[in-house]
């Protein structure tokens, strides 16, 4: 396999200039959300002193953009996305340079960073669905997984940059400048996608009920085996598999520790993802993609239960590592699939579905991990249980669902169907 063939995909990059718009915006963007993340949590703490009204600010954001993401998928599938985009970024603007104004008076008002939250997090979810179903019709049809592998580094790049520019602005000019520095980034991204063409979705002649509409996107769930499956495999890794929250108490305890360990534990896992997006080129060349995205799931349980199983720091951080490429190249499967296997009138609602289990499913398995780790009285324990119920999952769901497995972004032959046409509603 030539090098070219390994690393990450730019076509989509080359041939749409509508693609490079929104690819840098999310690039710009990411980094800007993670600063006034970072700003947000450090001002709170410093207002009330609290670690629980940091966690209570979290929850909020995490509550709205849930609703928000909801909403959006309704109305992804019923208005022109582009001004959809557009309107809810604006407002997102004005939200954050109002965070900045409180941050640089003589005494902020912690009251307003908590409305600001939920007003960032409710209109930021509206946005969402409406970004990724755009995706679709700003590229080719065989440049999807390209596509999603070049949006997961955009996601990686800022997980890994926006953190800490965070802290080094919030410890000099302070906290007021990220903020302001996360508003004038919206204001760019809002330049950069004004030139896109409209982006109606298609079949929106009919204004159906928005508990009806929401009806329509599950019916198509139920009845279509690849995108269930792609959520259902998800579960398993994030739900049954999740090791975060396991870190502080192995960091210190298993390995000995202190927080500079706890930190490596946490760095390993997006370390490897940003590797597995950089060499992410084989993804849109694979034919048989639903067997791939299965083994990329296998991959992040067998590397958990590894993590579990090991006594040395260094080999558990390679494990981790080799558990965030595999989340990576999971993730940029499950998109492209998802993408291609559901019609354009129900990519938001579909989209946004997915993105909310994205939100929400890391932190259940979060839970359910701190859990089965006092049940054993093992974190240790909990990471390896946790990565073969994952391949219990899998496994379960590889056999039980034929049409995932055969499930591919290529048409091999007359038995594989496009999109439109598996859709039973």
């Amino acid at each position: 396999m030539r090098l070219g063939e390994v690393v990450v995909d730019v076509a989509p990059l080359r041939s749409s200039r509508d693609f490079r718009l929104v690819f840098a915006t999310q690039a710009i963007s990411m980094v800007g959300t993670h600063l006034t993340s970072v700003a947000a949590s450090l001002q709170v703490y410093a207002l009330t002193g609290s670690t629980v009204q940091v966690g209570l600010m979290s929850l909020v954001l995490g509550l709205s953009l849930l609703v928000g993401l909801v909403a959006g998928g309704v109305l992804a599938d019923r208005v022109d996305r582009r001004r959809l985009m557009l309107v809810t970024r604006s407002i997102t603007a004005v939200v954050v340079a109002g965070l900045a104004v409180n941050a640089a008076l003589p005494d902020p008002k912690v009251w307003f960073v908590f409305v600001a939250a939920v007003l960032a997090g409710g209109t930021a979810g509206l946005g969402g669905p409406a970004m990724m179903a755009a995706t679709p019709s700003l590229v080719q049809p065989g440049q999807l997984a390209a596509a999603g592998a070049l949006t997961t580094l955009t996601a990686q790049l800022g997980g890994m940059i926006g953190p800490s520019l965070a802290g080094v602005i919030a410890s000099g000019p302070g906290v007021a400048m990220c903020f302001a520095i996360d508003a004038a980034v919206y204001v760019v991204g809002l330049a950069l996608l004004a030139p896109l063409p409209a982006l109606p979705p298609e079949g929106t002649a009919e204004v159906q009920h928005p508990l009806k509409a929401m009806t329509e996107g599950l019916r198509f769930l139920r009845g279509n085996q690849v995108v269930s499956g792609l959520l259902l495999i998800d579960v398993c890794a994030v739900v049954f598999a999740m090791p975060y929250a396991l870190f502080p108490e192995l960091g210190t305890e298993h390995f000995g520790g202190g927080p500079s360990t706890v930190g490596l534990l946490y760095t390993a896992p997006a370390v490897g993802s940003f590797f597995g997006a950089l060499t992410s080129g084989w993804t849109g060349r694979v034919h048989h993609t639903g067997r791939a995205l299965i083994g990329a799931v296998a991959v992040w349980g067998v590397a958990i239960s590894c993590f579990g199983l090991s006594s040395n720091l260094w080999l558990a951080l390679a494990f981790l590592a080799l558990a965030g490429l595999g989340d990576t190249a999971s993730e940029i499967l499950r998109r492209a699939l998802l993408q291609h296997y559901t019609p354009d009138r129900l990519q938001g609602r579909v989209g946004s579905l997915w993105l909310a289990q994205a939100t929400a499913g890391p932190s259940v398995g979060n839970l359910e991990a701190g859990l089965v780790a006092r049940a054993l009285g093992s974190s240790a324990g909990a990471a390896v249980l946790g990565g073969v119920v994952c391949l219990a999952g899998v496994a379960t769901l590889a056999v039980a669902m034929p049409g995932l497995r055969k499930a591919t972004l290529h048409e091999l032959s007359d038995a594989e169907e496009p999109a439109d046409s598996i859709e039973k509603t």
